[in-house]
């Protein structure tokens, strides 16, 4: 194992302080098989796991920079607006942007931070677009339904109207996504976090 690999850094730092594994976990907010997965090398953390150990350490994240990333704005960029692949079909908003993750997570710098939300970000969006117009918003007419029935008004809504609410909900989802990633593709040119919603987090940092 190399003297400058994470790994390593981070052992020795700990040490140095003479803190436990437990302890730094406890200090950082992270689980204690994460750091003890992270020393022995088996696992590599993400930016904002190195920026919670450095911080429960008292150092500067940039001790855990990994000298063989390099820092390439333009790759982020080209891979948010690789997201709008999903106007061809949805599945492949959440498919190219894993696949360029998964080519150049030990390349690029920062990847993890970008990649990471906005696969979360094309997940929630997909569900969404699935469930929305086939699930939810049945439910949303029942209940209208109901609670106009209340006051005794009672109104029939045609299968027709249905689908055609369905189609403006699908268009209206589809300008909301692709503008979101067109915003977070400017803030990452602006070397400013990206920020999605609603976004549930299937894929968690390590």
């Amino acid at each position: 194992m190399e003297e400058n690999s994470i790994s390593s850094k981070l052992k020795g730092l700990r040490s140095s302080k003479g803190i436990s594994q437990e302890l730094l976990a406890e200090e950082a907010g992270v689980s204690l098989r994460t750091v003890q997965r992270i020393e022995s090398g088996t696992s590599k953390p993400s930016g904002s796991t190195c920026q919670r150990l450095a911080e429960a350490l008292g150092i500067s994240p940039d001790v855990f920079i990994d000298p063989n990333l390099i820092e390439n704005t333009d790759f982020l960029k080209k891979m948010s607006l690789s997201a709008l692949s999903f106007i061809l079909f949805p599945l492949l908003g959440i498919l190219v942007p894993s696949v360029l993750w998964v080519l150049y997570k030990d390349k690029v710098k920062g990847i993890d931070e970008v990649a990471r939300p906005l696969i979360n970000f094309q997940i929630t969006w997909t569900l969404l677009c699935v469930l929305f117009p086939f699930l939810i918003m049945p439910l949303l007419y029942v209940m209208l339904e109901i609670a106009l029935g209340v006051f005794g008004v009672y109104v029939d809504f045609p299968v027709i109207s249905r689908l055609f609410e369905a189609k403006v909900i699908w268009f209206l989802m589809y300008v909301y996504n692709a503008t979101v990633i067109v915003i977070n593709t400017f803030r990452i040119h602006d070397n400013k976090a990206t920020k999605y919603f609603p976004t549930v987090k299937f894929i968690r940092a390590k």
